[in-house]
């Protein structure tokens, strides 16, 4: 009966054009949307920053012989156009309305400096706010660092390995999935679990709220079948709808990977499909089930007390904004799955789905998160199933 009712669900919402745009054409469009967008604007950024000619203000003479080598630069360190300044205010004021990007300021005594090998004070200036400035700026600082600091080399007969003390290399241990899941790690899962309460919500309105707005509730309660039937047959249909929109994503996420090019280092790309396996998949909807089940839980209470369809959706929506809040803990860094944080609702699939990708997950956390995960799914299906089974909530007043 429980399927019966499960299956006459399922058809009636297939029916409805909205509920299928959020669990299925939505989830699929939004990550390779999100990712062409995001590699076409980065390339245009990049391209844009590489090809820009900068206006650098200089406070000094022309005949400074700093200021000589700066406009003597090769023009591999970008493109410039050098302009005088006498007054550094005006200097600062051009540079804050973009017409000069970066600001140098030379003492006039360098050349005197120069000859007595002692340290010349250099002074540039920018805007914090626009990007790429100061790396530019340190483009130019370490040519003419190395320019200078080889000709005293030279004029004092020193050999520079002779007093570099250290040979320094920094070699970084951690593996390429594991980088990989540091940096995508938080935001895959924040997306799995927007788009599961998403696909969850209209479905959850619809079978509840809808159908007592629309006054077929009183019809489906003459039937010889058990109200807990009934909240279990409809109920199976929202869960499905949360796991089809996560699954959607997830396909949305493969096909940008394998058909847009979205990565061009082969061996990083060879990494993410190694990630995207069926033990990946199986092991995410084991924390993603009682996850949706929760949400679902949360939801039909307050679907079964609406009077409306839009008095529902006015109060779940901004649940969304909770629900997933913590979800963005999988953003900040430092933060792991421990035996703490395992049993935080949601922020214990977000890490536990962090460390899966990254390949470093503990089985023991990963039970604990479940068994805390899954006692909250069954608490709130009892919570659903009492405020069913109350007469005032289910038949419209």
């Amino acid at each position: 009966m429980i399927f019966t009712i499960f299956k006459k669900e399922l058809i009636d919402t297939l029916r409805d054009r909205r509920t299928l745009m959020m669990m299925l054409v939505i989830p699929v469009l939004v990550f390779p949307i999100i990712m062409n967008l995001f590699v076409t604007i980065s390339a245009s950024f990049q391209k844009e920053a590489a090809s820009k000619t900068l206006n650098i203000g200089v406070l000094g003479t022309k005949d400074n012989p700093i200021v000589k080598d700066l406009i003597a630069a090769p023009e591999a360190l970008g493109k410039k156009k050098v302009v005088f300044y006498t007054d550094t205010a005006l200097l600062r004021k051009d540079i804050e309305k973009d017409s000069v990007q970066l600001g140098l300021f030379v003492h006039d005594d360098a050349a005197k400096l120069l000859e007595t090998f002692k340290p010349i004070a250099i002074n540039w200036l920018f805007d914090g706010t626009d990007l790429g400035m100061q790396e530019r700026a340190e483009l130019y600082m370490g040519y003419l660092e190395d320019k200078y600091q080889n000709a005293r080399y030279q004029a004092l007969n020193i050999n520079p390995v002779e007093v570099k003390p250290f040979f320094t290399v920094y070699s970084n241990v951690a593996s390429d999935q594991k980088m990989i899941g540091q940096l995508a790690g938080g935001f895959l899962p924040y997306i799995f679990i927007a788009f599961g309460f998403i696909g969850c919500m209209y479905p959850a309105i619809d079978l509840f709220t809808g159908e007592k707005e629309r006054g077929t509730i009183e019809t489906l309660l003459t039937t010889p079948v058990a109200r807990w039937q009934i909240l279990f047959g409809k109920m199976m249909v929202v869960v499905l709808s949360g796991l089809t929109a996560a699954t959607c994503a997830l396909l949305g996420l493969y096909f940008s990977i394998e058909f847009m090019n979205v990565v061009e280092n082969a061996e990083i790309m060879a990494i993410v499909k190694g990630i995207l396996s069926v033990k990946f998949i199986l092991t995410l909807f084991l924390l993603l089930f009682p996850l949706t089940i929760f949400f679902v839980g949360v939801m039909i209470p307050i679907a079964v007390y609406a009077k409306t369809f839009k008095e529902a959706q006015s109060i779940i929506t901004p649940l969304n904004i909770v629900v997933v809040l913590p979800a963005m803990v999988g953003f900040f860094p430092g933060i792991e799955l421990n035996a703490i944080t395992a049993c935080i609702p949601v922020v214990n699939v977000v890490l536990s789905s962090k460390e899966l990708i990254a390949g470093t997950l503990e089985w023991g956390y990963l039970a604990l998160s479940f068994g805390v995960m899954l006692s909250l799914a069954m608490l709130s299906v009892f919570v659903s199933y009492k405020q069913y089974g109350k007469e005032s909530n289910v038949v419209a007043s």
